[in-house]
Order: C-alpha cells, then sequence, then structure tokens
C-alpha cells in the first residue's frame, strides 16, 4: 500500500517537471517568433528608407553677356528731332528712325565715332509721317561746326536711308562732298539696291577739340559684295584738280558763264539741304515734270523711280 503511495507521487512530480518544460519551451518559441516578426518588420523598415547621398556643391557662375556691342558704353534716349548739337560721352544712341536699330557712339571726348547697323533699311514713304521735303524732321542738330557756310549739316546715315536728325547722326561735312561726292554716292547706292547690310561707319578727327571729322570710313554690303569707301572731309572737286583728274581744257566763258548760271543748284535748293522739291523747282521757274534727262533730275526725288518727278 506504501508502495502504491509512492508511486503515485513519483508520478505526480513527474508529470508537473513535464508540464512545466512545456510551458517554458511554448514561451521559448513564441518569443523567438516575436523577436523574428520584429526584425523582420526593422529589417523592412531599414530597406525602405532611401540612402543619403551627398550632392556636390554646385558653383554659381556668372551669365555672360550675349552681346558686347554696347561694353563700355552708357545706353540713352535721344529724340529724333532734338536740335541740341551737344553730345554725351561714351554713350550708345538708337539713331534709327521708328522701329529701326541703327547705333551711333561717341568717344569720351563726345565725338561720334561709330555708327553701326545689322540691315538698313529705306524710308518708307507711304506708310511714314515723312515731310515734303522727304525729311522725318524740319532742321537737323546744331552740331559745333555746322555754322561753317562750307559745311553742311551731314547725315552719317541719311532720312532716306532711315536716319533721324539728332546730334548722334549729325556731323560738320563739307558741302560739296555731302551733296555730290562720297556720301552722296553712298547714299544713292543703297537705294538704287534697296538697302544694305553689315553697315558700319568709323568717323576719324584731327585732335580731340573739334567735332568737325577728319575723314570718314563706310563698310556696307550691297547684294552680297561689301564695299568699302574711305574719304576726306574735303571738297572732291578740289581734291580731284589737285590730282590732275579733272579736265584742264580752256572753255568758252560765255559758256561757262550761262551753264553755271543755268544749272546752279543752290539757287533752286532754297533751304541747301541738298534735295530739290518740287515746290522749289516750281517756285523757280521749272515746269513739271522734271525728266530724268534735266540736269535738276539727279538733285530730286523720284519716288517711283519711272524717269520722271512731278508727273
Amino acid at each position: 500500500m506504501k508502495l502504491n503511495h509512492l508511486i503515485i507521487l513519483l508520478l505526480s512530480v513527474f508529470l508537473v517537471g513535464c508540464t512545466d518544460v512545456e510551458d517554458a519551451s511554448i514561451a521559448d518559441v513564441e518569443a523567438q517568433e516575436v523577436t523574428t516578426d520584429e526584425t523582420s518588420e526593422s529589417s523592412e523598415a531599414e530597406e525602405t528608407v532611401p540612402p543619403v547621398v551627398d550632392e556636390p556643391a554646385v558653383e554659381e557662375t556668372p551669365t555672360e553677356p550675349s552681346n558686347d556691342l554696347f561694353a563700355g558704353y552708357e545706353l540713352i534716349e535721344v529724340d529724333g528731332g532734338d536740335l541740341s548739337g551737344y553730345r554725351e560721352s561714351n554713350v550708345a544712341v538708337n539713331i534709327g528712325f521708328g522701329d529701326r536699330d541703327y547705333w551711333a557712339f561717341t568717344n569720351e571726348y563726345g565725338q561720334l565715332e561709330r555708327v553701326v547697323a545689322d540691315e538698313i533699311i529705306l524710308q518708307d514713304d507711304n506708310n511714314e509721317p515723312v515731310l515734303s521735303s522727304g525729311r522725318y524732321y524740319s532742321d537737323e542738330a546744331k552740331v559745333s561746326g555746322v555754322e561753317s557756310d562750307m559745311l553742311d549739316e551731314g547725315h552719317v546715315l541719311a532720312d532716306s536711308l532711315g536716319g533721324v536728325s539728332n546730334a548722334y547722326n549729325i556731323t560738320p561735312q563739307e558741302s560739296t562732298l555731302n551733296r555730290h561726292g562720297d556720301q552722296a554716292y553712298m547714299e544713292d547706292a543703297i537705294r538704287d539696291a534697296g538697302g544694305a547690310t553689315d553697315f558700319e561707319a568709323i568717323i576719324t578727327y584731327i585732335d580731340t577739340e573739334t567735332q568737325i571729322p577728319s575723314s570718314y570710313q563706310y563698310t556696307y554690303t550691297l547684294m552680297g559684295n561689301e564695299i568699302v569707301d574711305t574719304f576726306d572731309n574735303m571738297n572732291p572737286d578740289e581734291i580731284n584738280a589737285s590730282l590732275g583728274l579733272t579736265d584742264s581744257e580752256p572753255t568758252d566763258s560765255a559758256s561757262s558763264s550761262s551753264s553755271s548760271t543755268n544749272e546752279d543748284v543752290s539757287s533752286v535748293d532754297t533751304n541747301g539741304n541738298g534735295q530739290v522739291t518740287i515746290k522749289e523747282a516750281k517756285a523757280a521757274g521749272f515746269s513739271m515734270p522734271i525728266m530724268s534727262d534735266h540736269w535738276l533730275y539727279p538733285h530730286m526725288r523720284d519716288n517711283d523711280n519711272d524717269g520722271m518727278v512731278g508727273e
């Protein structure tokens, strides 16, 4: 009997011990599963965080100007009809009428030294406010020197080429040169070609005090051909005579006197601007039309190029 009780007691102890071991094992397994789940979630969280990459510092560089045409010059605006003869130093002024871009530059002494234009656009009589004289303005700037009887208020770019009349487009120019010499030739050539491109005028002076140029150089392109014309600010007839290029044969004095009287354009060109208007021609006693073979024709504007003026 005692033996049975002892066996039962031992079995009870054994069963209780097994139960504790199983519970402990289950707890360990559950703990491992929880730890594994947390580790897995932590790993997934770490995988979803993007790596931080140090970007190299970008050094800002200043923007280079697209056009250095105006480097060293102050851009100012001057009315196209401003009659003041004063020019500011080291400035750039647009001397193109309307939407044209013709740029004039002065040096440190206020002398007009350069004029440039990508394209010369001719005056449009039908769509622009052009006076009966063929000009945009009734007068030109009074640059120092133009008060001389021998010098005109000479446009670098004439009204017919779309230029204005302020001091940044006017230089005191020898009258014959302006009206019948290289200056007039350049203007006629550009008009006949319907315009020009790549225009540049370089103007030089004998010293830094005067506003009267000593010489001009014009470079421009006509129908694909580059033209370079350099000339002094002098009477071309006198230059030709000094070079022996004029006709030295004696002429009949009476005939010469009659010719000079009949073909003296200054007696017709009352305002002395080098262009004879229909009104001026009629006032001088000429009947219209003036045909292309008439001596007065080269001094007038044949707007439709039909060989007659005032028809």
